[in-house]
């Protein structure tokens, strides 16, 4: 059932008017103490000036999203959507739901930013106490109109406003399916608003020097969320559903460092490897098998790391794990080496693939040559290897996914661009046409790359992933 008028839920007590009264009296000031500029603020008006430029004389409405509902009266967690955050610099633990940006032009060119948003609760309202999706008796102290104007430095306005000020004649175009109001109040004009959409998205093509440091602090948490896992190894081969104890290890300390996961976390021991998508994580984590975990933190800032490796869960690779792994390996260092400004973004899928087509027909899988199977209308090989070796990332996992293949799948490499690189190998433990020492053998290595002038640099360098290197740190931690 929905909440009432007033934002109590339908099992909620009914409140006697004395008390409504009483609850509005008695309140020193609160105000927030030592409210500053938001670090990123410098960097979202050059973003917001790049949409203006692009978008001359029409308005563009970008909201946040609201609260979707998990089951009954209980909501989602919730995260802004992306172009929102990107534009405003408004992290998770600032974000307030339903908010909307708009730029608004200017008669001499440009745009003013606006920001609407739904501030503190008084507390001469029953929204303070009565209201469980706003009050702040029930989710805690927003800031001020003025407090939030100060923060990110753009003109902030009550959300209560928004659909009157939308009602006029100015030509406008909005991100849709976030906000009722918006929804309502602006004219569809389709293709203008795809190319809203993308321009968006490309805009994040090329991360400023914010979002850099934000995606390393992202990886460096990621990093030691691995190592916790890795410590937890042993215990999880203890009880029935040791991949959750995996999960949820990784889960605490990105809730400790960031914001929350980037993803839901694969945790995939044994053959569950094979599954790419394996986010049930119910399996049970034996000694001698190989483990994949492909996971990332998200910061407060929304930006994300994606990281996979692929582990002995007893510290010690066998033969046959070993040689599979070491092609993912191999084929991981022919993309590194595809990386360089001008370079295409499909050449590190054609680096790797070189590599893993011939390693699959060397094991004697391929019923064709590698040449052969490498030509683009053939790619046997691909059976072992359904994935794509990267793709962009940022405040999305999958950033950037609006953005037009002559820009993105056929674009240039350029610097500060930030992709993964992720090579994997998976033998289904069903597959007959694997000697049988392979089957159930899933191997993924996925590290977070930032393309520089001159080449790139691995952001996720520090986490081993050479099978040696992965030995000593695991004997290290393992205990």
């Amino acid at each position: 059932m929905a909440e009432k008028k007033d934002g109590s839920r339908p099992h909620d007590a009914p409140n006697a008017d004395a008390l409504a009264q009483f609850m509005k009296r008695g309140w020193k000031p609160t105000p927030l103490i030592d409210i500053k500029p938001a670090p990123a603020n410098r960097f979202t008006k050059a973003r917001r000036d790049k949409v203006s430029a692009e978008f001359p004389k029409v308005r563009l409405v970008i909201p946040a999203g609201g609260l979707k509902v998990r089951s009954a009266d209980t909501d989602f967690r919730f995260r802004a959507h992306s172009a929102f955050s990107h534009l405003t610099g408004i992290g998770a633990s600032e974000v307030v739901p339903d908010s909307v940006l708009v730029l608004e032009p200017k008669v001499e060119g440009g745009h003013t930013a606006l920001l609407f948003v739904h501030p503190r609760s008084p507390r001469d309202s029953d929204e303070f106490y009565r209201n469980a999706k706003y009050g702040e008796f029930w989710i805690g102290r927003r800031m001020t109109i003025e407090e939030t104007q100060v923060r990110f430095g753009i003109e902030v306005r009550h959300i209560g406003n928004l659909e009157a000020y939308l009602s006029d004649e100015v030509k406008t175009y909005a991100v849709r399916g976030l906000s009722d109001v918006v929804d309502k109040k602006v004219e569809k004009r389709k293709k203008k608003e795809a190319e809203l959409l993308v321009f968006l998205s490309e805009l994040r093509l090329i991360k400023d020097e914010f979002e850099v440091a934000e995606m390393q602090a992202a990886v460096n948490a990621t990093n030691r969320g691995f190592e916790d896992m890795a410590r937890q190894l042993q215990n999880a081969t203890k009880i029935e559903k040791g991949e959750r104890l995996l999960e949820g290890t990784f889960f605490t300390r990105a809730r400790i460092e960031g914001n929350d996961l980037g993803y839901d976390s694969i945790v995939a021991s044994g053959s569950h490897a094979c599954i790419l998508h394996w986010i049930k994580n119910d399996g049970a984590v034996k000694n001698g098998d190989l483990i994949l975990i492909d996971a990332g933190i998200e910061m407060d800032s929304l930006y994300t790391a994606d990281i996979s490796r692929t582990l002995p869960v007893n510290g010690k690779f066998t033969e046959a794990q070993r040689r599979i792994y070491m092609l993912v390996y191999e084929a991981q260092r022919a993309a590194f080496a595809a990386i360089k400004p001008g370079a295409k973004f499909r050449d590190l899928n054609a680096a790797a693939h070189e590599v893993l087509a011939h390693g699959v027909s060397a094991i004697g899988a391929l019923p064709i040559s590698a040449e052969e199977s490498l030509q683009p209308s053939v790619g046997l090989h691909r059976r072992w290897t359904v994935h794509g070796v990267s793709h962009m990332l940022g405040i999305d996992v999958h950033d950037c996914e609006h953005a037009r293949n002559e820009q993105y799948r056929d674009g240039e490499l350029k610097p500060g661009m930030i992709l993964t690189v992720e090579p994997g190998l998976y033998i289904h433990p069903d597959d007959e046409l694997f000697p049988a020492e392979y089957r159930g053998i899933g191997v993924r290595i996925e590290d977070d790359v930032l393309i520089t002038e001159t080449g790139y640099r691995n952001l996720s360098q520090n986490l081993p992933s050479h099978p040696d290197e992965i030995e000593v740190w695991l004997s290290n931690l393992i205990r």
